[in-house]
């Protein structure tokens, strides 16, 4: 049987509410989030939605006969996006994501006391990094398209954006336990940075 191909594309306003699916959907370190998050647009609200809507230049689909089943989204200015966020978006979601108790977090799922962390104690880019690395992405897949090369795809258009716009370097985080992206990143060329407190690869961009 052929397997149907997937374009590549710039994101959509009308493309939202598919980044808060897929984002849901891979939200346990790259499986499916949907039975341990208590609210399903938590993941999408803290890791895919702000950039969509503050840099749609760099959100890309990936997109075939099933609809949009994959993204990756990025800041070009890791430190002016921090701030950004601080000032513009992290308040919102703290108003409607209230800080659990720490007894009440505890009971919490991994996943999703991780993204209430990061609400209200967002990782602030180390300013050395972003010398060096000053953009950082995400990307997402659903399965039925991973292990195609849209993830290839997504990071080739994307790094092209990022040069012609004179990035010089791109980092992403990678949780722990996702021992899949992990490899997907060394084959594809990003080098993960040592003596870091979370793991980080990242990719230099110009000469």
């Amino acid at each position: 049987m052929e397997i149907e191909s997937a374009r590549i594309r710039g994101f959509q306003p009308g493309d939202l509410d598919d980044l808060y699916r897929i984002c849901l959907q891979t939200a346990d370190n790259g499986q499916d989030g949907t039975a341990v998050f208590r609210d399903p647009r938590l993941p999408g609200d803290v890791y895919a939605a702000p950039y969509a809507m503050f840099e749609p230049s760099l959100a890309l689909v990936a997109e075939d006969a099933a609809g949009v089943g994959g993204y990756i989204v990025a800041a070009f200015d890791s430190l002016a996006f921090d701030r950004r966020l601080e000032h513009d978006w992290w308040p919102m979601l703290r108003a409607r994501y209230p800080e659990p108790p720490p007894e009440v977090a505890l009971e919490l799922s991994a996943p999703e006391r991780y993204a209430l962390h990061d609400v209200h104690h967002p990782w602030a880019t180390d300013p050395e990094l972003a010398r060096r690395y000053p953009s950082h992405l995400h990307i997402n897949l659903l399965p039925r398209l991973q292990g195609r090369g849209f993830g290839c795809q997504l990071i080739a258009a994307l790094i092209s954006s990022l040069r012609s716009q004179g990035s010089t370097g791109v980092h992403l985080l990678v949780g722990r336990a996702n021992l899949r992206a992990a490899g997907f990143y060394r084959h594809i060329g990003f080098a993960e940075l040592p003596g870091t407190a979370v793991r980080i690869f990242a990719m230099m961009l110009q000469p």
